[in-house]
């Protein structure tokens, strides 16, 4: 027996968060598939906060910090990463969340969702050119920076547990691996 899943487009999702068909449920739309969400831990709750609350500090105004909100992509995928640092576009937003070319990095934070964020979402923010995308490890305290997409997979991956990340989109800018996990 073959078994084949619906696949959904963003136009679709969109429609059922518009019902309320979604509304008891966290979820987000994945290569056309809707994945339910893992509720967030105390530990993933504090970290993701302290450090969006640094890096709003630290960007001022060069950049925007969207925590958890959702970005849209053109593989049929809308996730909702823990934070993501945009293009300043202001009202913009009004009409349609971040497009990939908006998107300067994404972080996620991770425990019990590690297996999918080290999987399959870099697939997903490769497939559509986001430039670097940081995977917090909670269980190990330490931040994987994923960099330089080709063809759907990220061609550069660093493991830091201390140290200064320079983001790509920011050279000139420090930060500080402590305050993105050990805060």
């Amino acid at each position: 027996m073959t078994v084949t899943t619906a696949k959904w487009t963003i136009d679709e999702y969109h429609r059922m968060i518009a019902a309320g068909i979604l509304d008891d449920r966290h979820m987000e739309l994945l290569k056309g598939e809707i994945v339910e969400m893992s509720p967030e831990g105390e530990p993933h709750a504090y970290f993701s906060s302290e450090a969006g609350e640094y890096l709003i500090q630290l960007l001022g105004n060069r950049a925007t910090v969207r925590p958890s909100k959702p970005i849209t992509l053109p593989n049929n995928s809308e996730p909702e990463p823990d934070i993501a640092i945009v293009k300043r576009l202001g009202r913009e937003y009004l009409e349609h969340h971040p497009y990939p070319e908006n998107i300067f990095w994404l972080i996620e934070y991770s425990d019990s969702s590690l297996d999918k964020d080290l999987q399959i979402k870099t697939k997903v923010y490769a497939e559509v050119d986001i430039p670097e995308y940081w995977v917090v490890n909670l269980r190990k305290r330490q931040v994987v920076v994923f960099r330089d997409p080709q063809d759907g997979e990220y061609t550069s991956k660093t493991t830091l547990t201390r140290g200064t990340i320079y983001p790509q989109a920011f050279s000139d800018l420090a930060i500080s691996v402590s305050s993105i996990v050990n805060i």
